[in-house]
């Protein structure tokens, strides 16, 4: 019989993605049951996996409220009585506050937790979890936010990432093309900040653009590009954004983990502009990986400067041998990064005795 493990996950494409790359390393090995909020639904495929629905209220000053502690408990008895009729061996959670109750669940019916943390400083409920939990998983041995004895919990892989990454080849030779990646609520730095920008290149060196931006904003969007004869594809959300990324010459991207491990294996460079509000400034944390390694540019969206940034992308398009230098450094550092040694060493983590 195989044995059952819960990827427990939220309701960001940040949280999703990530569980459901788990998932495909490990479906054929074990029985795998996802749990995700409501929101996280648009994400998955409904039909094609087990889902356990489980919205916690978000952790802020409401939680103090005598109904959000009920629905916590509630939540928290919920998840017990699933975890018990399940027969759940292995919880694995993608962090985030909607993965508390199931934590503190399989805590109680002393279940194997393992934590799985991509970005470079641990989110606050895998904090909250670690002495609780048997390993976490994560990226590189220099995290931020481990103290003492935690770091002998760490567990090394590389970057796990959807299959489709691994079987689509890059581009062929053509029109320059960049992809812009503002994230599907779109953003005001991607959406109108970047247009002049694009469209001054775009009469120097002939492009392509790929952006994803809001479903509010796509009309918008395409009409610039189209009406000032630029080759291009506006979209929201795409479940295959591997292939986009694999036509692309350079991405521009804000910094969540999945996103920045999904480039940088396709070898692609990319310019991160970091959310500013991101939580512990976990985006500019990710990026720095890279830029340490020579594999991006970081761009501050605070004090965004809109020459530089068109000299930046100018001096790209007109050296080649910058880009050529930034891929050599990519496949330097994700040539490892393979779906055999990603699986086995996955597989390996969570049978540790």
């Amino acid at each position: 019989m195989k044995k059952k493990i819960l990827i427990s996950t939220g309701g960001s494409g940040g949280h999703v993605i990530p569980a459901i790359s788990i998932y495909e390393h490990l479906n054929k090995d074990y029985e795998i049951i996802i749990s995700t909020d409501k929101r996280g639904l648009k994400y998955m495929e409904k039909n094609y996996y087990q889902i356990f629905i489980v919205d916690t209220p978000k952790l802020n000053k409401s939680i103090l409220l005598p109904i959000s502690i009920l629905k916590l408990f509630f939540l928290i008895l919920k998840s017990v009585l699933f975890l018990k009729r399940q027969k759940i061996q292995v919880l694995i959670s993608t962090g985030g506050y909607m993965s508390i109750p199931l934590c503190l669940a399989a805590k109680i019916l002393k279940i194997n937790i393992f934590l799985f943390e991509p970005n470079m400083i641990v989110g606050k409920a895998n904090k909250f979890f670690l002495n609780f939990s048997k390993k976490i998983i994560c990226y590189d041995k220099n995290i931020i936010g481990l103290q003492g004895n935690q770091r002998q919990k760490v567990a090394i892989t590389n970057p796990i990432i959807k299959k489709n990454h691994y079987q689509i080849k890059n581009k062929k030779e053509g029109i320059f093309t960049i992809l812009i990646i503002g994230g599907s609520q779109g953003a005001k730095i991607f959406d109108e900040i970047m247009q002049e920008t694009i469209l001054k290149i775009s009469k120097i060196n002939s492009l392509k653009i790929i952006h994803q931006t809001s479903q509010k904003n796509i009309d918008f969007l395409r009409r610039f590009y189209t009406e000032n004869k630029v080759e291009n594809i506006i979209f929201s959300f795409e479940q295959n954004m591997d292939f986009l990324i694999k036509q692309s010459d350079l991405c521009i991207t804000r910094g969540g983990a999945s996103s920045l491990a999904e480039i940088a294996h396709s070898n692609v460079p990319f310019i991160v502009i970091p959310l500013p509000t991101s939580k512990d400034n976990h985006q500019f944390e990710n990026a720095c990986y890279y830029k340490n390694k020579n594999c991006c540019w970081i761009i501050d969206q605070v004090n965004f400067d809109k020459r530089k940034f068109e000299e930046l992308l100018i001096n790209v398009l007109k050296n080649k041998d910058i880009l050529s230098q930034k891929k050599k450094n990519l496949e330097n550092l994700t040539y490892q990064n393979t779906w055999n040694n990603v699986n086995q060493n996955l597989k390996e983590i969570i049978n540790e005795n």
